[in-house]
């Protein structure tokens, strides 16, 4: 019945037969449910008016998912009180029951806010503490943290319980205000009031947010205290609490303590995710291969698919970039835009750069935004593919998308892996004046290595003492780059871009090994001795060289003087043949 109403007249000549019928006098939930969702899914029409005002006159104790679709269906018709009033009655009656917080937003974006908070005072009576909460959430889910806390404030001591103080602080922490939102949860404490799991996530969230892990270590002594550490929204948060800080075997660990068939989606995306940003691809690519067997019933989401898709796209596995694709193809999230996007970055990362374009002509027009012609635009960038990423820059503009700061970086990285400096000095200059675009210090690196590795160092060097904003480590690090690959042709200038790195940034060893290698290229071995005592005495070591190579769909990592491979012997045996020369002498430094 519901799936015939494709038009508003269809939905009123349908409440009008069930009101002749008598179905509907005798007050039936289902019924009313039925037509309320059909309402919701056609036009809205102001002939649906009289169902959305006179439809739970029928029904004495409508529960919550009525409720729920008669303020919907009342929003929708503008019918601001009325909406109102039945959120009201659902807080009232169903404190239990949380509808989502847009549908809240949208009743006071739909009127001024003053004007909606007299409406949902004219309609309440008796204990307004039902009505305080929801004006609480309703004033933060559109961004008004000044009239919530005003709210809040008017309210009495008395009246101010648990959902009170956590609508407070979750609504802090969501308008980026996380210092303040732990201040209150700690006035919180101070009152006579028992916080339960949800708050204590909040604070969770508000110190991710401060990057700080020692606070949020001490929230995490709380919620064992409190004995929260079973329910699972607070192990799902903790879980990606510990991964965003690196501590990726705390995170699994408490991703370990929920059985599998629990675990629901989102504790898998914390988990996956934290493999991926963490590095750690192959584990990410596991993960959602158990995934796939301990969960059959559920289907990842779109967070799920783009996790494992950045970790594909580490890997570097042509192989394994085609499974991945052929997955998203057979899932619900295959015309999803960011996973498309994924893919064409996985693809273009990969190596297989014709894959990324096929991904990306198969979208539909109106879909491919900014970010997804960014994407293909970068591709083509870092394959050094110049034409193509102009020619789809010009189309890009010709389809009506305004560049953004990513599509110049990967335009200047096209310019600079083709040598193009003139082109990429061009497009450069044409951010500002042309498209209103501020330069980052990615796009100021990007023009340095561009200049320098072309020989240009003289040049590199005048345009960063002509930066309006202070040179960053990447910036000298290009120059630093650009002096080593033309050998010692200008060791003062390595010497200045060195010092500059080692006063932002001492331990990394990097650049300490790139300045000692000029040295000793130039014959300077003194000044070699120099850095490598420079290092020791500041604590910095060189970190293990390692390399990776796909061998039929399988990754092998190799480091240096690891041994560790089960076919090491013979990889070794072959390169003292490959080292030697026709004559039987060795060439090179392999080590036999």
């Amino acid at each position: 019945m519901e799936a015939r109403c494709a038009r508003p007249s269809h939905v009123h000549q349908l409440h009008a037969h069930l009101l002749v019928s008598g179905r509907l006098l005798g007050g039936s939930p289902a019924l009313a449910l039925l037509l309320l969702r059909a309402a919701c899914g056609v036009r809205a029409s102001p002939c649906l008016r009289p169902l959305a005002h006179h439809l739970l006159d029928h029904v004495p104790h409508p529960p919550p998912h009525l409720l729920h679709a008669a303020s919907r269906l009342a929003f929708r018709l503008r019918l601001t009180s009325l909406a109102l009033g039945h959120y009201l009655a659902l807080r009232a009656e169903h404190p239990a029951f949380l509808p989502p917080t847009p549908a809240i937003g949208d009743v006071l974006k739909s009127v001024p806010g003053r004007a909606a908070h007299a409406h949902a005072l004219r309609l309440t009576d008796g204990d307004t503490r039902f009505l305080h909460n929801s004006l609480i959430a309703m004033y933060f889910s559109c961004g008004d943290a000044g009239r919530a806390r005003r709210v809040f404030e008017g309210m009495r001591d008395c009246d101010r319980d648990v959902v009170s103080w956590t609508s407070l602080i979750s609504g802090l922490v969501q308008n980026h205000s996380p210092l303040e939102a732990l201040r209150l949860f700690a006035a919180m404490m101070c009152c006579d009031v028992r916080p339960d799991f949800v708050p204590v996530v909040t604070v969770l969230k508000a110190y991710m947010e401060l990057n700080d892990l020692p606070g949020a270590k001490s929230a995490h002594s709380l919620v064992v205290k409190g004995g929260f550490d079973d329910e699972q929204d607070v192990v799902t948060t903790l879980t990606a609490m510990y991964a965003k800080f690196g501590c990726i075997m705390a995170a699994r660990a408490l991703f370990d303590r929920i059985p599998p068939p629990r675990v629901n989606v989102i504790l898998w995306n914390a988990m996956i995710s934290g493999y991926s940003k963490n590095g750690l691809a192959s584990e990410a690519v596991y993960l959602f291969k158990q995934m796939q067997v301990f969960a059959r019933s559920m289907s990842p989401d779109s967070v799920t698919l783009r996790s494992v898709i950045m970790a594909c796209a580490q890997l570097g596995s042509t192989e394994l970039a085609v499974w991945m694709e052929d997955y998203v193809r057979r899932s619900e999230c295959r015309e999803d835009v960011l996973v498309n996007t994924a893919l064409i970055d996985m693809y273009a990362k990969s190596g297989s750069i014709a894959h990324a374009r096929r991904v990306f002509e198969q979208m539909r027009v109106h879909e491919r935004d900014v970010v997804v012609w960014s994407a293909l635009i970068s591709g083509y960038g870092v394959h050094g593919h110049l034409a193509e990423a102009i020619g789809l820059f010009e189309d890009m503009k010709l389809a009506g998308v305004k560049p953004n700061d990513v599509t110049f970086l990967g335009l200047l990285s096209a310019c600079n892996h083709a040598g193009a400096v003139e082109k990429g000095w061009f497009y450069f200059h044409s951010m500002k004046p042309d498209h209103k675009i501020e330069p980052r210090h990615q796009h100021y690196a990007c023009v340095v290595d561009l200049l320098a590795r072309a020989g240009q160092l003289d040049r590199a060097y005048r345009f960063i003492l002509d930066m309006p904003i202070k040179p960053e480590m990447s910036v000298w690090g290009a120059l630093l780059h650009g002096c080593k690959m033309h050998e010692h042709s200008n060791m003062a200038m390595a010497e200045r871009a060195a010092q500059h790195i080692f006063e932002l940034e001492q331990s990394n060893a990097g650049h300490y090994v790139q300045l000692a290698n000029m040295y000793a290229s130039a014959g300077m071995w003194s000044h070699v001795a120099g850095v490598r005592v420079t290092m020791r005495e500041r604590g910095v070591t060189k970190a293990t060289g390692c390399s990776s190579i796909e061998v039929d769909g399988k990754m092998h990592n190799f480091h240096a003087w690891d041994h560790s491979h089960p076919r090491a012997a013979e990889i070794f045996a072959l390169l003292c043949l490959l080292s030697q020369s026709p004559t039987g002498h060795e060439m090179g430094h392999a080590s036999c």
